[in-house]
């Protein structure tokens, strides 16, 4: 069993690590560990613009110091987004070839207007890119305007039984429409990236926060058009604060101050009591959660955040 269970931590390193972030990565390692299964340490530095080198070193560290370990990864430099373009483009090839990819001149605000946004990314399905000639394009590129590349979807119902949330089925053009999979600087999207990253390096089971539940049926239908098996996805409640989701950029939630007020069994504690996992907040490690972590403990409502309480 174990060699079959492939889980991951997938960080980017944009910021620091924020308490919600290490919620998410505990209950990935409690869902692994707790079957027997491997950690992968993917770093997600896809966008040279935001990802920093502070940030890299320390996201292994924060979670090596609160407990968690894995098996392979990083600091393996092919465990890298910004080292695998190779990949992405053999597969941004395979899709242009079925027909699958498209240019779109709209720029971000259009597309964000075409229709109301989805948690993770904005639905595209207003676009009328798909639909111009060769002609049009040509008077587009004469005029300077550099297209993003969209993956065309179809009139489908995907479902994804998550782990948590239970089945979420969502109808891929009417839900969510054609989306973007190569921006126009050239960078990969996140979409792409993820799917081709999890089904290369035969990852099984996926933890992360619920604003990306709405990105798990277009991810799994990718996936299998490539030809790969989607991973189970377990979603996680967000740690909210005073109804919004926390960012990396609250400096006085981050690990790094984190780290100067509690001892890593102080901290992993509260993270227990703040998800359920325990009625107390007393000190442990990671591995003492793992005999009796459970999925049904954990709740499904996001978990609203007390700083002057924690």
């Amino acid at each position: 069993m174990s060699d079959l269970i492939r889980g991951r931590f997938a960080p980017s390193p944009s910021g620091y690590l924020h308490i919600g972030n290490l919620l998410s990565s505990l209950l990935a390692w409690l869902d692994v560990r707790s079957q027997g299964g491997r950690m992968l340490f993917r770093m997600e530095d896809l966008d040279p613009a935001r990802s920093k080198p502070a940030y890299i070193a320390a996201l292994g560290e924060d979670l090596r110091w609160l407990g968690l370990d894995w098996d392979e990864g990083w600091p393996d430099p092919s465990c890298a987004q910004s080292a695998r373009t190779a990949a992405y483009d053999a597969a941004f090839s395979a899709l242009q070839r079925r027909g699958l990819v498209y240019p779109c001149y709209c720029s971000r605000h259009e597309r964000m207007a075409a229709s109301a946004p989805h948690p993770g990314e904005a639905a595209d399905s207003g676009c009328r890119c798909a639909e111009l000639s060769e002609a049009e394009r040509a008077e587009r590129e004469r005029a300077g305007r550099r297209p993003s590349w969209k993956l065309r979807v179809p009139d489908l119902d995907v479902t994804v039984d998550d782990g948590h949330f239970g089945p979420v089925t969502q109808n891929l053009r009417r839900d969510g429409g054609d989306f973007i999979i190569r921006r126009s600087d050239g960078v990969y999207a996140y979409q792409l990236a993820v799917s081709v990253d999890d089904m290369e390096m035969g990852v099984t089971r996926v933890v992360r926060g619920r604003d990306l539940l709405s990105s798990a049926p277009r991810q799994k239908w990718l996936i299998e058009t490539l030809g790969g098996k989607a991973p189970v996805y377990c979603h996680a409640p967000l740690v909210v604060s005073g109804g919004g989701k926390l960012s990396k950029r609250v400096g006085s939630l981050s690990t790094e101050l984190l780290r100067a007020r509690y001892s890593p069994g102080e901290l992993c504690g509260k993270l227990a009591r703040l998800c359920g996992l325990r009625e107390s907040d007393a000190p442990l490690s990671p591995a003492a959660l793992i005999p009796d972590f459970s999925w049904q403990k954990i709740p499904t409502a996001d978990i609203l955040f007390d700083e002057t309480a924690f």
